[in-house]
């Protein structure tokens, strides 16, 4: 990431739920001002911008935060630098007075992760934080000169900072001019700018999407590989497609959504699909989909010692159990309806590690390579689809040498991990006290 800031000449664009506060962080922040500094010097006024989107209620939480880790970046380079942060239109009036520091963030959050640097893009479920640089575990995809795709994602997290407030040298934060408040304005009003402004981005990335179409399936210009390198003057047929998904409910933004369970309905008998989430609690679609259909799944979650939540103080500690209960109900129903062997679980585990990783990927009937994969910032869970501002991306290949890549990144994750079976939930680690159980359907849609 440093290496590809340090060679941005136009753009560099982050999206992240929070920024770390370590040394790690730090450097980042260091190796930012470096390059705006370089760029200065190089031309004045410098061609390069640098936006960063975070979550308002994550990235102020505590004295030192997100928030004073940026501010010497906005003060030294105002015309270049922009820090917005989302706030929720739901965590509004009395809510926001008495929800606490730590739990106001279970209310919605920005969730997206995509950093990109020029025409270059990183799209990932990882956080800037210190723990990602280290020891836990994500899943990471680098876009290098896709300029259609850092395109689109550059208009998003404009569009999203656009409804964002901004923060202001002194630590400050104010709306953009002409925008309605996300908290003290009226909602609905809110919510429907906000649509506007992101689908804006959407309808026009699909317009150039289908005159690319176009272009590409209609054209005499086309060329097998093969031919192609023979001609050596004539684009080859493209094998790799590449399809944003964003999903942002507060603002009736469904598209990741509908994806998905499409993905989920169309899978056929013989059909492999491998999911996995940091966080297991699918929406109850999703759950039926998993159950009501024919292809076989491999689900992959976190045991509760690689939950991030593991060992946590207070009401969090609780957290990794609650999965656990979750984890436990949904095996219980796959049994009874005898869909052990098609629907089978296994729980991630590394000592020193905690999972955070999610995604999918396909393998069609009778393929041993997958063909499609999603992977960005979506856990699968009810925060995802209902609260969360989420975005990640559907690849889909016909390219063997990236297929190949794809079932290599999925074994790897695999292979740490056990089979889960009744035996699993005797274990003195997987009981869970009654308070938990009678608590977690009040708050499963929280977390």
């Amino acid at each position: 990431m440093k290496g590809q800031i340090k060679v941005a000449k136009r753009r560099v664009v982050m999206a992240s739920l929070y920024l770390g506060t370590g040394p790690l962080e730090q450097e980042l922040v260091d190796c930012l001002e470096s390059t705006l500094e370089k760029s200065l010097q190089a031309k004045f006024p410098s061609d390069l911008k640098v936006s960063i989107l975070l979550d308002f209620t994550r990235g102020s939480r505590g004295r030192k935060n997100s928030r004073t880790m940026l501010l010497p970046l906005l003060q030294r380079f105002p015309e270049q630098v922009r820090v917005s942060l989302f706030h929720t239109p739901d965590l509004r009036g009395l809510l926001r007075l008495l929800v606490p520091e730590r739990l106001n963030e279970t209310i919605g959050l920005q969730h997206i992760k995509v950093y990109l640097f020029d025409n270059s893009v990183i799209l990932s479920g990882a956080n800037l934080s210190d723990s990602y640089f280290t020891n836990r575990q994500d899943r990471y995809v680098f876009l290098q000169d896709c300029p259609e795709i850092a395109d689109f994602f550059t208009e998003l997290v404009d569009a999203v900072g656009d409804v964002s407030l901004q923060l202001q040298g002194d630590d400050t934060v104010q709306v953009v001019e002409g925008m309605v408040h996300p908290y003290k304005g009226d909602r609905a009003a809110y919510c429907k700018a906000a649509n506007e402004r992101v689908m804006g981005v959407v309808s026009s990335a699909r317009a150039r999407q289908q005159a690319l179409h176009a272009q590409t399936f209609h054209s005499d210009s086309l060329l097998t590989q093969e031919d192609a390198a023979a001609a050596g003057d004539r684009r080859p047929a493209p094998d790799t497609w590449i399809y944003p998904l964003i999903q942002m409910k507060p603002f009736e933004i469904q598209i990741d959504e509908i994806v998905t369970e499409t993905l989920l309905t169309e899978a056929e008998r013989g059909a492999r699909v491998y999911l996995t989430t940091g966080y297991f609690n699918l929406t109850q679609a999703y759950m039926d989909l998993v159950l009501g259909t024919r292809a076989e799944y491999q689900i992959l979650l976190a045991s509760p010692e690689v939950n991030g939540f593991f060992g946590a103080k207070g009401v969090a500690g609780a957290i990794p159990a609650a999965y656990v209960h979750i984890e436990r109900q949904f095996y219980s129903e796959v049994c009874s309806l005898g869909q052990q062997e098609r629907v089978q679980l296994q729980e991630y585990w590394r000592r020193g590690w905690t999972f955070h990783a999610k995604g999918l990927w396909l393998y069609l009937a009778g393929s041993s390579l997958p063909c499609l994969t999603l992977i960005g910032s979506p856990n699968f869970g009810y925060r995802s689809v209902h609260r969360d501002l989420e975005a990640q991306i559907a690849i889909v290949t016909e390219n063997r040498a990236l297929q190949q890549q794809l079932h290599q990144e999925q074994e790897q994750l695999y292979l740490r991990s056990g089979a889960v079976s009744a035996a699993t939930f005797e274990q003195p680690s997987r009981q869970v006290k009654l308070w938990v159980k009678l608590v977690t359907p009040l708050i499963k849609n929280f977390f």
